[in-house]
Parts: C-alpha cells; structure tokens; sequence
C-alpha cells in the first residue's frame, strides 16, 4: 500500500502488546507581646491601698494569663516542625511566662546564614545563628516551615542546626525564630523582642552528580572514578549529600562508540545523552518514562547507588543514515550489532536529523495517520520503537529498501527489524544523520 507510517497529529498509535511503562505555607500574623511594665502600668493608682493593688494584680494577672495563653498557641505552632529533641527547649504550657527580666539585657539575633532570600542553597547546608549572647538551655528554639527533623546546637553565642537529612531540593523554606515571652531568651534573662522570618530557596541536585552516578550504575557508555580517597560508599542519606557537592572525578568513555554519540555529550550539563539514561533508569524502575529527574526519579536513584544496583539491559546507540543507500547501523555495549537497509521518510515529510531517546515500544501495533493526499492509514507494523513524535523505527513490507518511502518513520525489513527491536531499549539514542 502507499500509505505512510506517521500518526495523524504525530501521535503513536495503541498496540496489542505495548512494552510502555507506565509510572506512577502561608504563615499568619503573630500577636505582638507587651512587657510587664505595659501590662501592669508604670504609675500607681490614685488611692491604691492593699486591696485595690491586689484586685489590679488579679485583673493583670489574668490579662497576662490571655496573652500568655495566644503567645503560646502561636509558640506551639512555631515547634511543630521541631524535632522531639528540642527537650526543655518545647513550648511549656499555657500561662507561663519566659523567664526573662525587665533589667536584662534584650536579645538580638546578629546574623543568620543563609541570609535572606538567600536562592539556590546547597541542600546539606548548616544553618546557624548568631546572637548577641548565649541561649539559655530552657529557651525554646527555631523551628523551620516545610518542618526540617534534626538538632540544634548552641556555642557560646551561636545556634547552628544539623539535619538529619539534606533539606529537599528547589524547596523554599523559612526558619522561624521565635521571639517575645515565649520566643528565645538568653542566659541572662534577655528576651528577643519579636520574631523573625528567614526565607531562602534551596538549589537543585547537581547535573554532574547525575551522570556520575548513572556511569557508575552502567546506563552511560563510559565509565566515572573518584580522583580522591574519600568513600562513596555511604547509604542513601549519604548518596542525596553527594548530589549537593560532587566529588571530584573522571569520566571515561568506553571503546567502540562512533565520534557522533561523544559529541552529544556535555560534562556537568543536561544533553540528549544523559535524558537517555534517565529514560533508562526510569523504565528499570518503574517510573514514567520521561526524562524528568524528580525527587521519586532522585529517591529511587540514590537507592540504587547505595546497593550498586546497575542497569540491567546493557547500553545502545543507533544512527539512522539518509545517505545513499540508506542505513540503520546499531551499538551495544561498544559493539556493533546490526546493519541493515532502511527507508526514511519522503521529501514532503522527511526524517528529522538530531539525536532522540526512544520514548515507547511496542511489539506490534495498528498505525494510523493521513497521508499527503488526505486520505486516510491504518498499517499494521512490527517491532516499533518510537524516538521522536510520531517517528518510530519498525518493520514496514516494502518491495526493496535504502532510499526515502515513508512519511517520516524508518522502515526495517522484517528480520532486521525483529533484531534491531531489543537493543532498540527505553532511553538508547538514535541519531538520524544526512
């Protein structure tokens, strides 16, 4: 038949045996505190004897007892993101009072780090603190919104604060610091006036960890070394630390790929290679095969790295030449595999040239579309693997092959498609050249 081999609107068409895997705040305003003197007054009462302060104690005291009372629902929702080992540091309950002086020295926090509205933090960072003097043991501590589980540790005049894992990536986070009656106090009775709000913006997983690690796990044809002495055998919170700060190291390309695959490839950046080896892992493990590293992608990464869980298909590149005779040439594991006569597609619908992962599979499928004409296709094709669009390499019957006959797909004969079909992977490239 004439018809071509694109999907109409360039959409696969469905097959009886698809091999496709299928994946898977705001923070209100707090009441402002008043001291003492502004409560209980500076000036006593015309007349006041014995029980006339004692009746104004009682009314302040239970005005104290109010505003202790909304101070501390605001505290207890600042120590919810707190980890259980704040200790004495908890918000006490409802009614009592900070055990600051009214002739202490006032608490100032001098610097925070990272400042504010600080972007792209590391996500193993030490957030610290420096005040204008020690904390006291019982005072409560900082608290973070997205909540962050660690500790926070004091030095002198200085808070600093270990996660117990990196803080999550592209994540916006505020570090609460509490002040007022139930905010920090220090040693000496000080309080912190009022609190205070620090946002920052924390950067993503480096691109360049990203390929160590795939190298490492066999889904990029080369290899990668650490040049220094340090261990990368950590477990998965170790793993995520890397992906932070990379350490240094080497790649080495593995022997038998042609010039055209190391020139889609850029250390350190994102490139067609490395998509095709996240849409590789992806397919291993049961993620939607897209090529987007999300934190599922990055979790299920870093606990591959920990138990050198290694890919399990092996790695292949395939270039489908426009030149003449046409050709379809394909690489596994540095070895070439195949070569065989193809056909791309006509001058009114060619081939596109560039570099692309194949994204789906399937062992037999009805294609469909529209050919130049208008009319309407519906081809039952073999072994297709899909790499851009509507474009699939796949077994197409054809009375010869190596020159332009399809609408833009590359078209194998039976046996030679049957072949290039399990090599022809989720993720492995195919360049189209000519």
């Amino acid at each position: 038949m004439d018809g071509g081999d694109v999907l109409g609107e360039g959409q696969p068409g469905q097959g009886d045996d698809s091999q496709r895997q299928v994946g898977d705040g705001g923070s209100g305003g707090e009441p402002q505190p008043q001291t003492a003197a502004e409560i209980l007054g500076q000036s006593k009462a015309a007349g006041g004897g014995r029980r006339t302060v004692a009746a104004r104690v009682g009314l302040t005291a239970s005005v104290i007892a109010g505003v202790a009372v909304a101070a501390g629902i605001g505290g207890l929702a600042l120590m919810a993101n707190t980890s259980s080992s704040h200790g004495a540091g908890k918000v006490r309950a409802a009614g009592a009072q900070a055990k600051g002086t009214a002739d202490a020295e006032p608490l100032k926090v001098v610097a925070v780090s990272p400042a504010a509205n600080t972007k792209r933090v590391s996500g193993d960072t030490t957030v610290m603190i420096e005040l204008s003097s020690p904390l006291a043991s019982s005072s409560v501590k900082p608290s973070f919104r997205p909540a962050v589980a660690g500790q926070w540790h004091a030095t002198g005049s200085m808070l600093s604060f270990a996660a117990n894992a990196p803080f999550s990536p592209s994540t916006r986070y505020t570090l609460v610091i509490p002040g007022g009656r139930t905010g920090l106090h220090s040693a000496g009775g000080g309080l912190l006036a009022r609190s205070m709000r620090v946002r920052f913006l924390t950067g993503g997983y480096s691109q360049l960890r990203l390929a160590e690690v795939l190298s490492q796990l066999g889904y990029l044809p080369m290899t990668w070394q650490p040049t220094g002495e340090e261990s990368l055998s950590s477990g998965v919170a170790g793993q995520e630390k890397l992906a932070y700060s990379p350490p240094p190291g080497k790649f080495t390309w593995n022997a038998g790929y042609p010039a055209s695959l190391r020139a889609s490839w850029v250390p350190g950046h994102p490139n067609v290679v490395l998509r095709g080896a996240v849409m590789a892992f992806q397919a291993q493990h049961r993620l939607a095969v897209n090529g987007f590293a999300s934190k599922k992608f990055w979790d299920k990464l870093f606990a591959a790295a920990a138990s050198s869980q290694r890919n399990t298909v092996g790695y292949s590149y395939a270039i489908a030449s426009k030149g003449s005779p046409e050709t379809l040439t394909i690489w596994h594991d540095g070895h070439k595999v195949l070569r065989t006569l193809i056909n791309t597609g006509i001058s009114i619908d060619p081939t596109a040239s560039g570099s692309y992962p194949v994204y789906l599979r399937y062992r037999f499928q009805i294609m469909q579309g529209t050919n130049p004409d208008g009319s309407h296709y519906a081809d039952p094709v073999s072994y297709v693997s899909y790499f851009d669009g509507g474009e699939a390499v796949h077994y197409f019957p054809r009375g010869s092959y190596g020159y332009p006959q399809s609408l833009g797909c590359v078209e194998l004969p039976l046996n030679e498609a049957k072949r290039a079909w399990p090599y022809l992977t989720y993720g492995s490239l195919v360049t189209v050249t000519g």
